[in-house]
């Protein structure tokens, strides 16, 4: 393991992974820290709202990039939906087969959005994230995102000085691991110090991603899900929690133990023992 810049980089085995401090004196993660609790927030379409329509402005830049590549629109629309399948990632399926260079498809995609007209801070959500007891309880971010765009995000969203750590996607590391990888849960568990997957609480938009996270012992997870909105999954326009799909997910989350939850909000009802007493 190296730091370099205020960023620690690891790797185990073939996967890689990252992880960004907040901006402080010292870093939030120390081996003195005995807080034993962990709450893990995803940060696209879970600390913004869908219908913010990012991820259809996403699918667009990389369908682009896919086609840049001398694919036709319909060879570049079955890839990027097989790659996002296979791999949890498009860019790892371009990465493997196509020798892409991530950082250029950072430049055209991520950073290449309009984040800025897109989404605004929320008051309510940063007065949520700051009603929870730091005493007892540390905050990171868990995301399939790059560095640039997990911060550029939560810069916006004026949160980051709430959020103690980011685990990202290393775009630059060989082998790229991602939700929902079980071995990236644990490479965010090994960089927050935590021990005990039961202490670890996590909130996500992918229901793929949730339901990872519950069968490595994960202890407290919930699916936010803001049905009836449409969003875009490897490049496919999907209305999220369709009639069927609703009631199948909803047994099997109530099997889990998963909640299921439209409004951040509501975690205050969910994870109640996270935020200080009133």
């Amino acid at each position: 393991m190296r730091l370099s810049c205020g960023r620690v980089f690891g790797r185990h085995g073939s996967h890689s992974f990252a992880y960004t401090p907040r901006p402080r004196a010292t870093s939030a993660m120390t081996i003195q820290d005995e807080r034993l609790i962990t709450v893990w927030f995803d940060i696209d379409n879970t600390l913004y709202s869908t219908s913010a329509k990012i991820s259809q402005a996403m699918g667009v830049k990389i369908h682009n990039y896919f086609v840049k590549l001398g694919l036709s629109d319909r060879e570049a629309s079955d890839l990027h939906h097989k790659y996002y399948t296979q791999y949890g990632l498009a860019l790892a399926g371009l990465i493997r087969h196509h020798d892409v260079d991530p950082l250029d498809f950072d430049l055209n995609c991520d950073q290449a959005l309009p984040l800025e007209e897109m989404i605004f801070p929320n008051p309510a959500h940063r007065k949520l994230l700051e009603d929870i007891d730091r005493s007892r309880i540390r905050v990171w971010a868990l995301t399939n995102a790059y560095k640039v765009h997990a911060e550029r995000v939560l810069r916006i969203l004026n949160l980051r000085d709430l959020i103690e750590g980011i685990v990202y996607c290393d775009y630059e590391a060989k082998d790229l691991t991602s939700k929902p990888e079980p071995a990236y849960y644990h490479k965010a568990m090994t960089l927050a110090s935590m021990a005990d997957p039961s202490k670890c609480y996590f909130i996500d938009d992918n229901w793929r991603n949730v339901e990872a996270a519950r069968n490595i012992g994960w202890g407290h997870c919930v699916h936010f899900c803001e049905r009836g909105l449409e969003h875009v999954e490897g490049g496919k326009v999907i209305k999220i929690s369709a009639a069927t799909e609703a009631n199948e997910n909803l047994k099997h989350e109530e099997k889990l133990g998963i909640k299921v939850i439209s409004d951040l909000e509501e975690l205050r009802d969910v994870w109640p023992e996270i935020f200080k007493s009133s």
